[in-house]
């Protein structure tokens, strides 16, 4: 097994009920902007903006395009989006952004803790923090295979 497939087989054992992997399909994007949207302030002008979220992001990227470059893409992508949306929040008020940033991630996390009541059992990330970056990976693949791509990761994930 790559290390990809390691992390979403670990992931995946906390995720066997379709009920629970459909909440996460909404809560973990929900959390992920979230993240982003909170980490868009403070900016600082160095001819562009420069967010915590900005600075965050590269490392992040690189995280995933080291497991996988096809996922990894996808997710570096989905960061930069992120991250606009994130720099377009934080332009507004203090009000917008806090309560997308903070209604996004309270509203994510009880839709994760609805779906691990119907798995019967805690969230992976109580056992391995790293599961907070595999979460978002998790969803991506998810979506790959509902689409029939990656079928080979999902064959040796779900073995």
């Amino acid at each position: 097994m790559t290390r990809l497939e390691r992390s979403l087989a670990a992931y995946g054992a906390y995720h066997r009920d379709r009920r629970n992997v459909a909440t996460h399909l909404v809560g973990i994007p929900m959390i992920f902007l979230a993240v982003v949207v909170l980490l868009s302030r403070p900016a600082w002008d160095v001819g562009v903006p420069v967010t915590p979220a900005i600075l965050f992001a590269p490392g992040a990227g690189l995280f995933y395009l080291r497991l996988d470059l096809r996922f990894g893409a996808v997710m570096a992508l989905l960061l930069a989006l992120c991250c606009g949306a994130g720099l377009a929040l934080a332009a507004r008020g203090t009000a917008v952004w806090l309560g997308w940033g903070a209604g996004l991630f309270v509203a994510g996390w009880v839709i994760q803790f609805i779906g691990h009541a119907f798995e019967g059992r805690k969230p992976a990330f109580f056992d391995d923090l790293k599961s907070l970056l595999i979460g978002p990976l998790f969803v991506v693949a998810e979506l790959a295979f509902l689409l029939g791509l990656r079928r080979e990761v999902q064959a040796a994930i779900r073995h």
